[in-house]
């Protein structure tokens, strides 16, 4: 395996999920395993995990090149492009804050729900690992494309349990990332994402979703292109 981030092919691992979260989503030992790696096993070299490798190669397709992701920003067509980066994105938020034309918005001060953003205003919009912590998904993956310049893109990654369908856990114990003690109401997890993970972008209007994989099933991102 190699990092598309910065080349290293050296990675170490560590556990991440805890028995009250193993139990509140009630996964088999295989998908503890794999979810463990998505979010514990880290190269070397950038300190990149998984899941932001999975993100560095969707971003690496729309760019439409094989260079590292870590050389794009001073690239002609990464010089040009305008990103919206939304909470950050695991540990490729220092190397999107290189971008010339960068904007962060901070979750959750930031409403997903209603973008604070005119239309057509940035040419990719990215987030990892936040739309389970939204009231309603789709309508936050909506304010995306509008805010989206006709080709451009989002790149988003979600956890995800790939041998079973996205469930809402409305009517469900609460159920929060990170350390249950003290935590905050935008930790809240609504939504456990499953196989049908893409189709949440078809409905708010993106007609072009790709997935890209790193050690599959371990982790996957999403590019859902506007091509309207």
């Amino acid at each position: 395996m190699r990092c598309g981030v910065c080349g290293g092919t050296e990675f170490s691992a560590r556990r991440v999920l805890n028995a009250q979260l193993i139990a509140e989503w009630q996964l088999a030992p295989e998908e503890v395993r794999y979810i463990d790696r998505q979010q514990g096993e880290t190269c070397k070299r950038c300190g990149s995990m998984l899941r932001s490798l999975a993100m560095a190669n969707a971003l690496r397709a729309f760019f439409r090149t094989d260079r590292l992701l870590m050389d794009v920003p001073d690239s002609e067509i990464g010089r040009r492009t305008s990103v919206l980066e939304i909470n950050e994105a695991g540990s490729l938020s220092p190397l999107l804050k290189t971008f010339d034309r960068y904007v962060y918005g901070a979750y959750p001060a930031v409403d997903m729900h209603a973008l604070p953003y005119a239309e057509s205003s940035f040419d990719l919009v990215v987030h990892s690992d936040t739309l389970e912590h939204l009231a309603h998904p789709v309508r936050a993956l909506a304010e995306c494309r509008r805010v989206l310049r006709a080709g451009g893109a989002l790149c988003f990654t979600v956890p995800m349990i790939v041998g079973r369908l996205t469930r809402n856990r409305a009517g469900l114990p609460k159920s929060y990332h990170g350390n249950p003690e003290g935590a905050q109401e935008h930790s809240l997890v609504h939504t456990e994402f499953g196989a049908d993970a893409w189709t949440f972008a078809m409905q708010a209007g993106f007609t072009d979703v790709s997935l890209h994989a790193v050690g599959y099933p371990a982790a996957i991102a999403l590019l859902a292109r506007n091509l309207a």
